[in-house]
């Protein structure tokens, strides 16, 4: 099962996608610049501070959470070169604090 809808923080528009996969559910919130997400997922998988780095990919890991609010408010575990290059994202700060730095 896939969920995608809405979500508005301080007036700004994201997207909150969850997908039930088995034995886990990937929690994602972006807009057209970049995302965060859950565990499910690895920063370092898909490699995004080496072989995709001309890319800029914007995008942050955190730990634990399994709900679209925990994701707001964990603090970032991982995050990428470009993440923090262009939009002053640092590990520790909340989901919903760095989101708001990309608008």
């Amino acid at each position: 099962m896939m969920t995608v809808k809405p979500l508005e923080l301080e007036g700004k528009m994201f997207i909150e996608t969850t997908v039930e996969l088995p034995k886990t559910t990937l929690l994602i919130i972006s807009n057209d610049i970049g995302y965060i997400m859950c565990a499910a997922l690895d920063v370092d998988f898909f490699d995004a501070n080496e072989k995709l780095k001309q890319r800029n990919v914007i995008c942050g890991r955190a730990e634990g959470v399994r709900t679209i609010d925990q994701l707001l408010h964990a603090p970032l575990a991982k995050i990428t070169e470009a993440s923090s290059e262009l939009y002053g994202w640092e590990v520790g700060m909340s989901g919903k604090e760095a989101l708001l730095k990309l608008t």
